[in-house]
């Protein structure tokens, strides 16, 4: 029996968290879940999972959310609840499932506290991905990923010894507008931008596919996870999301991961490891799908990507603020302040205003995340 927190329960990796959980009450035991301000949801999950701990937003929800959560069942919120979720619940292993930087905090305090962490935070790694796998290390804490890129390169290393590496390769959908020239996305709306081909996700997420900057992100996590610099990543449009990523050695031979595109797979396998247990998910099946298609990158139908790599390599607080700008072009683009190709726009903006600071402390990159954010949010076009 393995006990799990979630933070974020309420989003796309979180009710997909709680569902693998679901299917196997006889491997999971939930003890804590925080939910933002989906007080419905979070009071059935809580009905229905009885954790020991449930966080949301504010004060006002917890006071009304704790009416019909079950007895012995305590109501938090706020920082001060996420941390509580993050440390103070039992678990074995913290999926950390928070949209954006707030995640950080809570994913350090966890890895102190010696849990294991189920990371589908990219934005922890990103910004302060120094710091997060020097403690994971100090402390003896496994970073299981949780994506679906990464988990496949997790498992096609299984075994293998990490001098062996010649590069890794993730597979990219290319996102919503994937077959649209640079010409054609003036004007995209919002419900075009949410209308991934492949797979289910959250907002966020989804927009941050069709721009690439999400493959970005992956690419700045990936230098962390697998120590690999950024001369030895690469990333390939795979429009049918089949080959999750896959890993070249120095013998030239390639070893890939597939399945089909459901996050129950790698949320499970980060849940089990090293062990693995059946999911609600089905077979893949290869000659029904016929054929798989691939197509080389291209850096300038996909300048955030270009951007992403750009910002790994300068490295200090550079990817901090690449973050930090793309999630405020996100949520203005979501609000219709702005149009879909004005994200790339105030991406490279903000990062040509930014200074960056090599091998920031944690309170730095704080610093520059609020800077890259007020920056971005006062920019006109």
């Amino acid at each position: 029996m393995k006990k799990i927190a979630i933070l974020g329960s309420t989003g796309s990796i979180g009710t997909q968290t709680l569902d693998i959980a679901a299917h196997a009450p006889e491997h999971f035991q939930v003890t804590a879940i925080s939910g933002g301000f989906n007080s419905e949801l979070i009071i059935e999950q809580a009905q229905r999972f009885r954790p020991q701990l449930v966080s949301v937003a504010t004060k006002e929800l917890a006071d009304r959310i704790a009416q019909h959560v079950p007895k012995g069942t305590r109501v938090i919120h706020g920082e001060e609840g996420l941390m509580a979720v993050a440390t103070e619940s039992g678990a074995d292993i913290l999926v950390t499932a928070l949209v954006g930087s707030q995640g950080l905090k809570p994913t350090l305090a966890a890895i102190e506290a010696g849990k294991h962490i189920g990371l589908a935070n990219k934005e922890t790694l990103v910004s302060a991905g120094h710091i997060v796998t020097e403690a994971a290390k100090r402390k003896g804490v496994a970073l299981l990923p949780v994506d679906s890129e990464h988990s496949a390169i997790f498992q096609c290393l299984n075994g293998e010894k990490p001098s062996q590496i010649e590069r890794i390769t993730l597979t990219a959908s290319g996102g919503s507008f994937r077959d649209r020239t640079r010409a054609e996305l003036k004007g995209v709306t919002v419900k075009e931008a949410l209308n991934h081909p492949n797979w289910s996700m959250g907002a966020k997420i989804t927009i941050d596919s069709a721009t690439m900057v999400n493959k970005g992100l992956e690419v700045m996590e990936a230098h962390w996870l697998f120590g690999l610099d950024y001369d030895h990543i690469d990333v390939i449009l795979h429009p049918e999301s089949v080959i999750h990523s896959y890993v070249e050695f120095i013998d030239h031979s390639v070893i890939a991961q597939l399945g089909n595109p459901d996050m129950r797979i790698p949320i499970s396998y980060a849940l089990t490891y090293p062990d693995r247990i059946p999911t609600p998910t089905t077979r893949l099946d290869l000659a029904a799908i016929g054929k798989l298609n691939f197509r080389e990158m291209d850096y300038e139908r996909f300048p955030c990507l270009r951007m992403a790599f750009e910002s790994g390599r300068q490295g200090g607080t550079t990817p901090t603020v690449y973050n930090a700008a793309n999630e405020v072009a996100v949520a203005r683009f979501l609000k219709g302040e702005i149009t879909f190709l004005q994200i790339e726009s105030m991406i490279e903006a903000t990062l040509q205003k930014h200074e960056s600071y090599p091998n920031p402390p944690i309170e730095l990159i704080h610093e520059q995340d609020q800077w890259a954010r007020q920056v971005a949010a006062a920019m006109t076009f």
